[in-house]
């Protein structure tokens, strides 16, 4: 054959890179097809040849061309771009479009996608490769429009006889598992495995209403991809050749597992029923009152218990909260109306949602529901919507199809934060398709003065909830860390989350006491125990006033120990009226505020400007400790990428994050040093989720440099106790940091290897587990034959019922939310630490947390012999 050359000239600018060196098996095995790799330093990609736009990706980041000599050539921008889904890309061509060489054909904000792919390495390859008999690579720096990137030797397109021998063969329907659709990954490993078998195969797409759509040659990777094939689509093969039958059924295997890809199994039947004529949505009303299942007997006690989601205790009558139906009709009235439906819903549902941010009465509420407001605009989102409403369908139908989807692909993320956001999808999806199905199908009367009981809240239903009217609520499921948890304590209703499920048989009107501060509710309590729980809320009301009243003043022991008493605080506006409640410094600044919900990391002078803000609302002598940026595990950045894992609580969070990020870490460091020169305040910096003296003095290096380099004085420099293994070191700790400050909270997941959020067992993370005063014993022991100090900052240090046992080990400070300082001091002024001793003594002998909490309880209100004989001491 004869052959004949082509030249392709580098897309866009940078270092060319080896396609074996592609940190990314499917293109350095060149699966998908041969040619190399550039590490862009521009963020424009140009036509490497003359040639016809053959696809553009829908995600975006990446375009096929088709030269004049029939080379079809790929370039993919970055890796594990697809799932950006088109945020931070543009195409500038659109299929069937003829370019020349250095046209622009799509552009990028590599600022975003750098943080937000595993690589920006762009790959250009040839994936028709039977029409290449040769390939010379250049080296070196490339330059866009300019560099010859790679020189063809062409064969002329032969005339290959089709496998046409036998009859052609169809294989059964298949369902797309891939979250991501059939996108390059996936769409290379079928292409290759297709290209073993001598038989003609292609893929056809099903669709729901038989439109055609050109079947895909199942060896071509340019075509798998022009399917545009997406999660739960379903497609079928057929195959002609002598080997048709067994290339459909090992084909046919590949696309059910995956197609290289890890992917959950397909539930057809859920998937079947979801294309019904008749979809329906689920609906918060009440249901009928009817007698307890007999079946599901209730304990003997009538006690129900879940975990504390926001104190308090209350008594009244239950009302069920469940899902029903809206009817939604599948097919539409005409496009243009139904698009014009949509439109108007999700313009109402933004309005809603930003009064909601608005109005919140939190920095972590308000989160939530500008985190809704993101998700609205989300153009995946919008465009499957209007794609199904161009096939005819209705807005309410479409609209579900599409949030729906959207929910599901987040449920099977591994990442288990990331998953627990399909609730989020599904709250702001319900809230639109309310409005599109329209108010004559609501029906949302609640009683005043209930407790409500529901297997689920969203966050839309816990913020609508009136604390003037709702007494409290019990959820089946979530945890204490969820949204609905966080609203719930943003406006002082008591919750408990994850209740026995028991509680959802119960009828309207049942008369419960939920005192959700022990995750404890109590069926058809006694006139006697309602009695008490009244007496205790009018007690502890006279409490908390005569607290309040000497707030301001030292937390002195009986027996003259002074105790300092600080605030744990998430954002600036935290500090105001602090020292009216009792805090006589921050011990616990969580500069993640400042980090979160933007798109880039703030500034030094951002930083600076911030963190004296905090330590100027304090006076001189007091302390002010800045804990670094602590993210990862359950609070991921979208601008600072971190690996996918599939426990990301034991993987890279904390100062591991900071650490693997100088740049970030190295300006946060500056912006503290720069602020505790410009206060009279004593700044403190502490490190989160030390585990090793390595990772301390790692952190301690880079601080020591920039102090240097800033002029400034040295700051006392403490640690998280959070791990088992520094408590179990915490001698050696101790001779490396100045002071401690333990963690309670992960400290507990960690040592009873309990996700805390987890809504079946985070009530057994509790740390008053005789285990998790064990490590913080240990802390103290250690920490202190150094003369380091040690506070704990953790949910135990706001609970007055702990403060005892906190002080009987030795703790020397107390840092909790700032609604809990005035409780927390007056229950140090009434301790002796010979009493504390002894109480956290039997403390550690115990068996169980609920052991722990009686000792407590008797402690709290002693028996009347005990109490003469405590006096007379």
């Amino acid at each position: 054959m004869q052959t004949n050359e082509l030249t392709l000239y580098a897309p866009i600018s940078g270092l060319i890179v080896p396609l074996e060196q592609v940190p990314d098996e499917v293109f350095a095995k060149k699966m998908v097809g041969d040619g190399i790799s550039i590490d862009p330093t521009d963020s424009s990609l140009v036509a490497p040849c003359d040639g016809t736009v053959l696809q553009v990706h829908r995600a975006r980041h990446a375009v096929t061309l088709q030269s004049p000599q029939g080379v079809e050539i790929l370039i993919h921008i970055g890796i594990d771009t697809v799932g950006l889904k088109g945020v931070g890309f543009s195409a500038h061509v659109q299929e069937g479009d003829s370019v020349s060489a250095g046209d622009k054909l799509l552009s990028f904000d590599a600022d975003f996608v750098a943080t937000q792919a595993t690589s920006l390495l762009t790959q250009i390859l040839i994936t028709n490769d039977e029409r290449v008999a040769g390939m010379q690579y250049s080296q070196g720096i490339a330059q866009a429009g300019d560099t010859a990137l790679l020189n063809l030797q062409l064969t002329e397109a032969s005339q290959k006889s089709t496998a046409s021998n036998g009859a052609t063969i169809t294989g059964p329907e298949i369902i797309i598992p891939n979250s991501q659709g059939l996108h390059a990954r996936p769409s290379a490993t079928l292409a290759g495995h297709a290209k073993t078998f001598k038989a003609t195969i292609h893929l056809h797409k099903t669709t729901q209403a038989h439109n055609t759509v050109q079947p895909a040659n199942a060896k071509s990777v340019v075509a798998l991809m022009g399917l545009e094939l997406d999660l739960h689509d379903r497609v079928y093969l057929t195959a002609t050749g002598d080997d048709a039958e067994p290339a459909i059924k090992a084909l046919s295997t590949l696309i059910n597992e995956g197609s290289g890809e890890d992917c959950l199994p397909i539930n057809k039947e859920e998937t079947t029923n979801s294309s019904t004529a008749k979809n329906t949505a689920p609906r918060q009303a009440p249901i009928d009152r009817s007698p307890i299942n007999d079946t599901q007997a209730l304990p003997v006690n009538g006690e129900l218990h879940g975990v504390c989601a926001s104190p308090g205790l209350v008594a009244g009558k239950i009302w069920q909260l469940v899902r029903t139906t809206l009817t939604i009709d599948e097919q539409g009235k005409n496009t243009q109306w139904e698009l014009s439906q949509l439109d108007a819903a999700l313009k109402q549902a933004q309005k809603d949602l930003t009064h909601l941010a608005q109005t919140a009465d939190s920095e972590a509420q308000k989160g939530i529901f500008a985190a809704h407001s993101e998700l609205l605009t989300d153009p995946e989102l919008l465009e499957h919507a209007q794609g199904h409403i161009a096939q005819g369908k209705s807005a309410a139908w479409a609209w579900q199809q599409a949030f729906e989807a959207q929910a599901t692909l987040l449920s099977q993320l591994k990442n288990a934060l990331l998953a627990a956001r399909a609730t989020d999808m599904r709250d702001l999806g319900q809230r639109v398709l309310t409005l599109l199905a329209g108010d004559e199908q609501a029906d949302n009367t609640i009683p005043d003065n209930v407790i409500l009981i529901a297997d689920d809240l969203t966050p839309s239903d816990t913020a609508n909830l009136d604390p003037q009217r709702i007494l409290g609520f019990c959820t089946a499921t979530g945890g204490a860390s969820s949204h609905v948890a966080i609203i719930a304590r943003a406006l002082n209703i008591p919750a408990i989350a994850g209740i026995d499920k028991r509680a959802l048989q119960l009828p309207n009107d049942t008369q419960v006491m939920l005192r959700a501060d022990t995750g404890l509710l109590q069926i058809a309590p006694a006139q006697e125990q309602i009695d008490t729980l009244m007496a205790e809320q009018k007690a502890d009301n006279i409490l908390n006033k005569a607290a309040l009243s000497a707030a301001q003043k030292p937390a002195i022991t009986q027996c003259g120990k002074t105790i300092e008493v600080v605030c744990n605080v998430g954002n600036i506006k935290d500090v105001n009226g602090a020292q009216a409640l009792g805090a006589e410094g921050v011990g616990l600044l969580r500069s993640e505020f400042l980090f979160m919900q933007r798109a880039n990391a703030p500034t030094e002078d951002e930083q600076t400007l911030a963190y004296s803000q905090v330590a100027n609302a304090f006076g001189k002598g007091q302390n002010i400790i800045i804990r670094t940026l602590d993210v990862g595990g359950d609070k991921p950045l979208s601008y600072l990428p971190l690996p996918k894992e599939d426990n990301p609580f034991l993987g890279v969070r904390g100062i591991r994050v900071s650490l693997a990020h100088p740049e970030v870490f190295r300006t946060q460091l500056r912006a503290i040093l720069r602020a505790s020169h410009d206060c009279i305040a004593n700044v403190h910096i502490m490190f989160p989720m030390i585990t090793t003296l390595e990772d301390l003095r790692s952190a301690k290096a880079m601080l020591e440099q920039e102090r240097i380099a800033l002029n400034v004085a040295p700051i006392p420099v403490g640690i998280m106790v959070e791990v088992p293994s520094v408590a179990m070191l915490a001698e050696q700790f101790a001779r490396e940091a100045d002071f401690f400050s333990v963690g309670t909270n992960d400290l507990t997941q960690y040592t009873l290897a309990v996700d805390r959020g987890h809504p079946d067992l985070a009530k057994t993370a509790d740390p008053l587990n005789p285990a998790v005063l064990a490590m913080i014993g240990r802390a103290v022991e250690g920490a202190h034959k150094h003369n380091t100090w040690v506070g704990v900052c953790g949910g135990i240090a706001s609970d007055p019922l702990a403060v005892p046992i906190l002080l009987g080990l030795g703790v020397d400070e107390l840092s909790g939310s700032l609604p809990s300082l005035p409780r927390v001091k007056a229950a140090i002024r009434d301790q002796t630490l010979e009493q504390c001793q002894d109480l956290a003594q039997q403390a550690l002998l115990a068996s169980t947390a609920d052991d722990v909490r009686e000792l407590l309880q008797k402690h709290k209100h002693p028996a009347p012999s005990t109490q003469h004989r405590m006096l007379r001491r």
